[in-house]
């Protein structure tokens, strides 16, 4: 699907117009895939737009900089006004909102040392990543021949550009064969996450989510998820999980900011069924909260005005 384009990009401190954001062709991570990046969205709320969690992705752009020993040249309240900045300047009330830190031209090979680190802010409309049909109803999921990066090589604890790849040879695998979404296993044969998600799973009424040891990305959606079921009193436990745990589930879902909460209805043909209770009440609370009607997590919204 083409992104819709807006107005304007927050490049280096600047708003440049849409057509106009550009970058070297020799610049550093087109080559080598030195970039980090966080994906956040803004909702419509009875107060005009809200960022959800805006600072926590923030830190998080920062901890995945200093994984790749990438100096970010703007302090972490500037980006967080930044942000701002560019979505009031493109008047959007809901919006994805792409933030992106990567190196630049200055040197080519594989040590960075002299390329500049440039920072973006792109924002623009964008409905459910897996489809509001997929919110609704649950969407299709197959465990991926791809296994997720080990720790030992590609940090999946840093949200980097070049890491990606091996999402994208699971999405485009599973896609490609009728699925809507991927699961990978981490080296040792454990359920890390999704292609692009984290993955939670219910089972006599306990919900389970792999540890990020496993391999899973410390999501934003991921820890608030854990927070609304612990306010729930809901049973919540991080535990490895095996194929077979998800081939068993009573419920099981995808969290992320792109995907929000999709239940998953189905894993390698094996019916999970219908999105189930505390699936449909977590993803109802969720929803509430980023709308902006959910007092008790007023402080997890930053209003753009």
């Amino acid at each position: 699907m083409p992104i819709p384009e807006v107005e304007k990009i927050w490049m280096d401190g600047e708003l440049v117009d849409w057509k106009e954001a550009k970058v070297h062709l020799l610049s550093h991570s087109l080559h080598y895939g030195s970039g980090v990046f966080e994906g956040i969205r803004a909702y419509e709320t009875s107060r005009g737009a809200a960022v959800f969690r805006l600072t926590d992705h923030l830190k998080r752009l920062f901890r995945s900089a200093a994984i790749y020993r990438m100096p970010i040249p703007y302090s972490l309240e500037e980006l967080v006004e930044a942000t701002k900045v560019v979505i009031r300047a493109n008047g959007l009330k809901s919006c994805y909102i792409r933030p992106i830190a990567f190196r630049g031209y200055g040197e080519m090979g594989l040590h960075p040392h002299g390329s500049p680190v440039n920072v973006a802010i792109a924002v623009w409309p964008w409905g459910a990543y897996l489809g509001e049909e997929g919110i609704k109803n649950g969407v299709r999921a197959k465990i991926s021949s791809f296994r997720r990066n080990d720790p030992n090589a590609i940090p999946p604890a840093a949200k980097a550009t070049g890491q990606y790849l091996n999402s994208i040879l699971a999405k485009m695998e599973v896609t490609e064969a009728g699925y809507d979404e991927a699961i990978l296993l981490n080296q040792h044969g454990y359920v890390a996450d999704g292609a692009g998600e984290n993955v939670f799973v219910v089972r006599n009424g306990y919900l389970y989510t792999p540890p990020i040891s496993s391999g899973a990305l410390e999501g934003i959606t991921r820890d608030s998820v854990i927070r609304i079921a612990e306010d729930f009193e809901i049973p919540f436990r991080e535990r490895e999980l095996v194929r077979t745990d998800l081939y068993h589930a009573d419920e099981a879902f995808f969290t992320g900011t792109a995907a929000e909460i999709v239940p998953i209805r189905e894993v390698d043909d094996r019916p999970i069924g219908e999105p189930g209770p505390i699936t449909r009440r977590i993803q109802e609370k969720f929803f509430a909260i980023v709308k902006g009607q959910d007092g008790e997590y007023e402080h997890w919204l930053e209003y753009v005005d």
